[in-house]
């Protein structure tokens, strides 16, 4: 999924431009960035639940030389689909 296709989704179901569609996609995806920084997660109902979580430093290899890399702490997005979800698809 793109933000064109969210932009055409609004588009067509409200009938607006495309201009905007394309502010309101744009402003629905800051909101949710925002929502998961601020709380560390995010639900919608009858979709799922993304969450962010902590990732420990650790080594990996580098797959080409087969040398070990060190891989720094970070943060990462983590998706729970919905029972709903999961029935349908």
């Amino acid at each position: 999924m793109s933000k064109a296709f969210i932009t055409q989704v609004i588009q067509d179901a409200t009938g607006c431009t495309g201009v905007a569609a394309s502010r309101a996609a744009g402003e629905l995806i800051s909101a949710i960035v925002e929502e998961m920084k601020k709380n560390g997660g995010f639900t919608l109902p009858s979709f799922g639940t993304f969450s962010v979580r902590k990732t420990k430093a650790r080594k990996a290899m580098n797959p080409r030389t087969g040398e070990p890399v060190k891989v720094k702490a970070s943060k990462t997005v983590r998706f729970k689909p919905s029972p709903n979800l999961r029935k349908a698809v």
